[in-house]
Parts: structure tokens; sequence; C-alpha cells
């Protein structure tokens, strides 16, 4: 069995089919024309779209450049240091390093207790500051 919904769209259907091969000429033109109109105002603007891609494009190159290029940072040197500014850098190389100094160039006096050294690091949990 058929359900009515299904009777009453098909009859719906074949009314619309027969109706739409029997329009007069002015109706039909009207019909056209209001189809028209409908279309053109739906339809995205042309112009618009037709700069999206470029300024897309153009975006994604000048992202590009400022991510790869970076300024190098600008540093002073002299152009002859002096002794003490060689004396001074060499003394900051030397107190920012964590590994021992080198015998050659320590106090070998600083050799001789060893043992205090180890116990006073062992032993000092928070260096005081000041």
């Amino acid at each position: 069995m058929t359900s009515p919904e299904t009777n009453i769209a098909r009859r719906a259907r074949k009314l619309y089919r027969e109706a739409s091969q029997h329009v007069d000429p002015v109706t039909a033109g009207r019909l056209r024309t209001a189809r028209r109109e409908a279309l053109a105002s739906a339809a995205p603007k042309h112009s618009a779209r037709r700069w999206l891609i470029p300024t897309g494009a153009f975006a994604m190159l000048a992202f590009a450049a400022l991510m790869v290029w970076q300024p190098m940072p600008h540093q002073h040197h002299p152009a002859a240091p002096s002794a003490q500014t060689a004396i001074a850098i060499q003394a900051s190389a030397d107190t920012d390093n964590d590994l021992p100094p080198d015998a050659d160039k320590t106090d070998p006096n600083l050799y001789q207790d060893l043992d205090f050294y180890g116990w006073l690091a062992a032993n000092d949990s928070q260096p005081t500051h000041r």
C-alpha cells in the first residue's frame, strides 16, 4: 500500500508538469526575469574574488620573508682592543666556565687542600649571597 502523502506528492508533481507545459509567454518571460535577478543577487562579486588569490599569495610571501630574514644584532667591536679589555674578557671567560681551571693557569697552592674543598662543597647546602 502507498501512503496518502506519496499519492499527494505524485499528484502535485503531475499537475506542476502539466501546468509548466501550458504557461503563456508573458508569464514565462516574467519568470525568466525573476530567475535571472535572483541568480545575479545571489552570485558573489567577481571583482572581490579576483583579488583574493593574489592578496593571499603576497601575504604568505611577506610572512615567509619575515620568518627567514632576521636582522643581525649590531655588536660594537673597537678596532684595537686595549690590553685591559683583553684581560677583562679573559677573566670573565674564566669565571663563567663550569670546568675546573687548567693546572698551568692556577695557583699550585690551591691543590694542597683538596680535601677541605671537597668537605666545603658537600656541607655548603645554601651558599650565602652578599
